[in-house]
């Protein structure tokens, strides 16, 4: 099945990789089962805070800023093929449905696209898993 996109295909992997980017540096504080506890001093009646060192840095991470300006970029268009894609390796749609799911993508777009997709579970996999669906 031959596909023509508006978006190529290079386009939505670098998409892909930039959103691995994005899920690799979210920290994960509910592991081990402590689902971020927090340490508190009985005696005192306050959280108690340790330090490792005398300064903590904090580093900007301008991945998912990144990703949210690439995704506002794209146009009507784009948005909708890349939702399209994206629910299609998610497994709402089968590949040979992509028109549907495009035509279903800009109808049922109600917000910002780049909102809706930088804060879906899974986005990486699941517009990797559409790519290989359409043999892209």
């Amino acid at each position: 099945m031959a596909v023509e996109l508006v978006l190529s295909p290079d386009t939505v992997r670098m998409i892909v990789e930039k959103a691995r980017a994005v899920s690799g540096s979210m920290q994960d504080t509910f592991e081990g089962g402590h689902e971020g506890e927090v340490e508190f001093d009985a005696d005192n009646l306050s959280e108690a805070h340790r330090h490792e060192g005398l300064v903590e840095e904090e580093v900007d991470d301008l991945t998912e800023d990144e990703l949210v300006s690439l995704l506002e970029d794209l146009n009507v268009d784009e948005a909708a093929e890349l939702v399209a894609i994206t629910w299609i390796g998610r497994g709402d749609y089968e590949p040979a449905d992509l028109a549907t799911a495009i035509e279903e993508a800009r109808s049922r777009a109600l917000g910002p696209t780049a909102r809706y997709l930088a804060r879906m579970a899974y986005f990486a996999d699941y517009l990797e898993a559409g790519l290989d669906a359409l043999n892209l």
